[in-house]
Order: structure tokens, then C-alpha cells, then sequence
């Protein structure tokens, strides 16, 4: 089960994402100015020890999140911060996450012996939209540090972050809506958008919360606080990152700079798809011609098997496409959304149907072994 530690209680908004800060609501409900920043009972919380010497706080699997009723940078803690990097290093047993928008605060804030970082903290950064994404990432990637993490909570649009993924410094991406009465809608299709981009560059992806107000194919939705979680856990989109190939698939090969590395490993775990494979009639039809005309044939296949809302099972043989569509689960719509995140409501783009042609590209010249 994941800890919280808040050695301070208190913060300021500084951006739209702040807007219904939940910290505010509940300081209300008690007539607390959540504005003052003051320290609390907790504040050496990972060094309290119980009538034996045993630190109450034991290491295990989960990490313990930091500062969730402030900002673990922000300014009037300066005085007290040098305090809390000491008991960090000290408990190296346990794993610290560090969720901030004051990101721009950081570098004045590192301790004497920060080095590249300590080992056992993780810095996560919130960027809401895509104008923090693009002010704060940069700064997030431009700092020493071991261990990275982006969240987009409340999320409010849709953002890229591909370029921020590609560098293979950011170990995680968590998305989730906002609470409260005053929330402002999440709509799915931003969060498959960035499932997508994580899986693209091997990065692991968690759906977190969907919020108060919550669209999915075009139909919002209120949902209960109580809800939140166990919903957005039933979606099942959670991606843990590839670290190496399946043991059982040694015909697919991991290339350094493919992305679709993820989904094809991910795919070759399972038992359906992972067991399809090239017939010889497939092999044959290769060897007879060239990646540009079977790119060209395939690209036509997508579009003319899949590209509409009504698209049903592929169920044809006889090319190579519809062997690689089945292997790829890019055999009918619903499998499109369900392992692509591609919205069943809407006709494919021309980017997605040169992005689906490519996949089957690779997962045939993985199969077969050809350059």
C-alpha cells in the first residue's frame, strides 16, 4: 500500500491546473487557509521508531509520495528543505516520489551531495496542458536526476510529449481527471492519445482517476468520487515498460530504434496473437517482391478493410497483410481500440492508416527475418 509523507502542509496556486486544488477544498471544509505553509506533526515521519528501535516506516514494493498537501518545492519551505533531503538520504531503503509544478524551483533547491541524484527519489512533474508540458519537461530533463516521471492531472487536453519520450529518460506517464464539483471534463480520447505515445517509445502508462466529469465516445459522464480509481483501473490500459524480450519469442527481435517495439512484445506474450505466424504462401509472396510495392499493396488493404466505423473481423488470406493484421490485432475496429487506442466512432486518418501499414511492415520483417 503507497504512504503518504507531508513534513509540510500549505500551498499557492501558480496555474491553471491549480484551479480546484482538492488540498483548498477539504482546508475549507475546516476553515483552514490553505495558503500558510507550516510544518507538521509528520515532519520526520521516515525517522520515527517504535519502543524497539525499528523505524516505523519499513521498506516495501510501494513508494512513499511526498508533500501531497503542498509542493515539495515551493518557497517558504526553503528552510526547512535541507532537513528532509538528509532523511531521504539517510532511509535509502525507501522509495520517494516527489510530485511538483514548481519544477523551475528545483536546481536552487538540490542538496551539497545531490550528485546525479539519489538513487532511491523520483521527481514526477505535472504539466496539465500542453503549454506546461513544453515550459516544464524540458526543465524536468535539463536536471540530475535518476529517476523521472510526467502527470497530467487533472489532464485538460490533449498533449504531446513524443519528442520528451524519445530520449528514454522518462520512466513513466500518469494521466487522470480532476475532482470535485467544479472539475472540468477529461475526455478518454486524450488519454489513449497518450497511452499511445508510451507504448510507441516503451515508456510505462497508468490511468489514474477519470475525474468528475468524464467523456468517452462522445458521452460525458458524471462519476462519484468513490468511483474514480476502481474505474479508470476497469479501463485495464496500464503498460509496464518492455525491459527485455519474451523468453518464448525468440524469432522477435527488439531494434534499439523502433517504436513499436512495446506493442509487438506485448502482443507476443499473447496467447492468441503470439502464436500467428507467416505461411509459407506469405514468405513466397515476399521474397517475389519489393517492401515498396508490399508497403503500397498493404497500405491499400488497411484502407480498404479497415479505414471505416463499420469495419468488421478481417477474415481474408492470401496476402501477407491480413496474415500481419491478425498477428498485430489490427484485424478488425474493436481491436484496434482495444490494443491501439483508436476511437471506434470516427474514420481512420491517413496518419493512423500509415501508422497501422507500418506496424504490419515490421511485425512481417520481424517474422520473416528480412532487412
Amino acid at each position: 500500500m503507497e504512504s503518504v509523507w507531508n513534513p509540510w502542509h500549505g500551498c499557492k496556486r501558480i496555474s491553471t491546473g491549480c484551479r480546484n486544488c482538492y488540498v483548498y477544498r477539504m482546508d475549507a471544509m475546516i476553515g483552514r487557509d490553505s495558503r500558510i505553509v507550516e510544518k507538521t506533526k509528520a515532519f520526520d515521519y521516515p525517522l520515527h521508531q517504535n519502543r524497539f528501535g525499528e523505524y516505523k516506516l519499513q521498506p516495501s514494493d510501494s513508494p512513499v509520495y511526498v508533500c501531497l498537501t503542498s509542493d515539495f518545492f515551493i518557497e517558504e519551505a526553503d528552510p526547512w528543505r535541507e532537513e528532509i533531503w538528509a532523511m531521504m538520504a539517510q532511509r535509502s531503503d525507501i522509495s520517494f516520489k516527489i510530485i511538483t509544478k514548481r519544477i523551475h524551483r528545483m536546481a536552487q533547491c538540490l542538496p551539497a551531495d545531490w550528485g546525479e541524484g539519489y538513487d532511491n527519489v523520483t521527481v514526477i512533474c505535472t504539466c496539465e496542458n500542453q503549454q506546461m508540458t513544453d515550459q516544464r519537461i524540458p526543465l524536468l530533463l535539463s536536471l540530475p536526476l535518476r529517476h523521472r516521471e510526467i502527470i497530467h492531472e487533472p489532464m485538460l487536453e490533449p498533449i504531446e510529449i513524443e519528442s520528451y519520450l524519445a530520449g528514454g529518460s522518462i520512466e513513466r506517464v500518469t494521466c487522470g481527471g480532476e475532482s470535485g464539483s467544479e472539475a472540468r471534463l477529461c475526455d478518454y480520447d486524450w488519454i489513449l492519445h497518450t497511452r499511445a505515445q508510451c507504448l510507441r517509445w516503451n515508456v510505462s502508462f497508468s490511468f489514474h482517476q477519470t475525474g468528475e466529469h468524464f467523456c468517452k465516445n462522445g458521452k460525458t459522464y458524471h462519476i462519484p468520487r468513490k468511483y474514480h480509481h476502481s474505474q479508470a483501473q476497469k479501463a485495464g490500459i496500464d503498460f509496464t515498460a518492455l525491459t527485455q524480450l519474451p523468453p518464448d519469442s525468440p524469432s522477435l527481435p527488439c531494434y534499439a530504434d523502433s517504436p513499436f517495439n512495446s506493442i509487438l512484445l506485448q502482443l507476443s506474450k499473447n496467447p492468441f496473437y503470439g502464436s500467428i505466424a507467416p505461411t509459407q504462401k506469405d514468405r513466397e509472396y515476399c521474397r517475389r517482391h519489393s517492401p515498396g510495392q508490399l508497403f503500397h499493396e498493404t497500405e491499400e488493404i488497411v484502407r480498404k478493410t479497415l479505414a471505416n466505423t463499420a469495419a468488421s473481423h478481417v477474415r481474408q488470406w492470401g496476402h501477407p497483410a491480413y496474415t500481419a493484421m491478425n498477428g498485430t490485432a489490427c484485424c478488425c475496429r474493436k481491436c484496434l481500440y482495444r490494443f491501439h487506442n483508436i476511437p471506434m466512432n470516427r474514420r481512420l486518418t491517413d496518419t493512423e492508416i500509415h501508422s497501422i501499414t507500418s506496424l504490419l511492415m515490421e511485425w512481417l520483417k520481424r517474422k520473416m527475418q528480412f532487412p
